[in-house]
């Protein structure tokens, strides 16, 4: 069976190499991108089975890009991945298919990617 794949867009890089090996190390194939325009382009050439997304990034922010996404491609899961939790009030958000306050624990990450993965079977 093929891996799933993840894409980590987040502009912090400790963030990135963090999700990356985690998520690695589940036995997932990842790939991360730093901001959103990044993120596009690795979505046409990898095209993920999951988006893990940062809100608060230099240049176009994650609901901007969550809001184009849409547009374009509804059935790519993403999860919205913030140090805020203020923005889970933010309707723009509710677009996403999950929403996690980042912590140093990824128990509850895992457990979601999981569960949003397992629930989709492959066409």
């Amino acid at each position: 069976m093929e891996k799933k794949k993840i894409l980590i867009v987040d502009d912090e890089e400790n963030i990135r190499l963090l999700y990356k090996e985690e998520l690695e190390d589940e036995g997932y194939n990842v790939t991360v991108a730093a901001n959103t325009t990044e993120a596009a382009e690795k979505i046409k050439e990898f095209y993920p089975d999951l988006i893990s997304l940062d809100v608060k990034m230099p240049g176009k922010d994650g609901i901007e890009f969550l809001r184009e996404l849409r547009e374009k491609d509804r059935n790519i899961p993403v999860i919205i991945c913030t140090a805020y939790s203020g923005y889970k009030q933010d309707f723009r958000v509710w677009a996403s298919d999950a929403y996690i306050v980042k912590s140093a624990d990824l128990k509850e990450f895992k457990a979601t990617i999981k569960e949003i993965l397992g629930s989709r079977s492959d066409p």
